[in-house]
Order: structure tokens, then sequence, then C-alpha cells
């Protein structure tokens, strides 16, 4: 993407759950990315409660679809990564994207990393508009160990390639201190 192109993400959200979820939260927070997204009430997660380094909004449900209807809403399109074919909440993300006639695109992470990442970027530039809102859900970590890491790689290239950089935002996750965690609101 040249200097003088708009750039096409300027957002990622998603679900807060273990695996690709917060890979693609990690990859946001490495990058200082402007990220966020709808968790179920409790911060729930499978392992517990979704970290509290991720700024993120808490839905009224405490149960997963409504949080993951509500994320495939406020995006522009959604990226469902997985080993193999998508599954289980998977499943419902794309189901969720099909009824609310948003963009998807699901990711095999069997394939080589710079596969995905050029599926994903070709997707990208064909699909959203500049400016876009991205919302990233796939596997749990239960259900795919290594799909964090995997997703925190690809989504990073991809932010280098389609977020840009130094772009100012209120959406910038804060440092983790005290003072940084009192004064914004995700």
């Amino acid at each position: 993407m040249g200097e003088d192109q708009t750039m096409k993400l300027r957002k990622i959200v998603s679900g807060g759950q273990t695996g690709a979820d917060q890979g693609a939260l990690a990859a946001c927070v490495q990058k200082n990315f402007p990220y966020g997204g709808w968790v179920p009430k409790g911060r729930r997660s499978e392992k517990g409660k979704v970290p509290h380094k991720y700024r993120m909004r808490q839905h009224w449900s405490r149960h997963y679809p409504p949080r993951t209807e509500k994320n495939v809403l406020d995006s522009d399109g959604t990226v469902i990564f997985t080993f193999g074919r998508p599954d289980g909440g998977s499943l419902l993300t794309i189901d969720f994207a099909k009824k609310h006639k948003r963009p998807w695109l699901a990711v095999d992470l069997l394939q080589p990393r710079c596969a995905a990442v050029a599926k994903v970027v070709r997707w990208i530039r064909r699909r959203l508009p500049d400016g876009a809102v991205l919302n990233v859900a796939g596997s749990r970590r239960s259900k795919a160990p290594g799909i964090h890491m995997a997703v925190k790689k690809v989504m990073g290239e991809v932010i280098n390639r389609e977020g840009g950089s130094g772009r100012e935002t209120d959406q910038v996750p804060p440092r983790n201190t005290r003072k940084a965690r009192k004064g914004r609101r995700g």
C-alpha cells in the first residue's frame, strides 16, 4: 500500500474469547492499533474473564451469541480464523454475517502464514470500504491450541499493510498503567 493511499482499516473489534479473538487483540496492542468490541457481561471467557488489559465493552447478556451478533453488526466485515473447517461459534459468526448481509471470510490457518496474510489483505481491499471496522473471530484456544499466536502474527502483518500507523484516535489502547485505565473508557 503506497503512502498516498487511504488506509483500509480504522479499527479491529473482537469478542474477547481465548484463541483467535485474543490473538487479534494482542496484535492490536503490539501495533498500537485501535481496537474494541463487545464481550459478554462479566467479561466472561472460557478461561474465566477476558483480561482487563483489553479495553472492551460489556454486553448486557452474559451469553456469547448476543455479543457475537453485536460485533458483526458494529463492523464492516468479519474474518474468521480456524485450523480446518469452521465449527461451533465460528459457524454462528458466519450465520450472523449472512443474516445481516455483512461480508465475511473464513481463513484456515493450516495454510502458510504468508498465504493467509495475502488472502486477508486481498479480501479487505476488495470487499471493505476505506476506514473499515474489521471484526475478527474464530476458534477458541481449547479447540485450537496455538491459534492465539497464529492469529496474532497474521493480524500483525495485516495491520502493517492495511492499518497504517501513527494515526490519532480515541480508541488507541492505553498503556498498562493505573492512570491510563482510570482516564479512558472502552
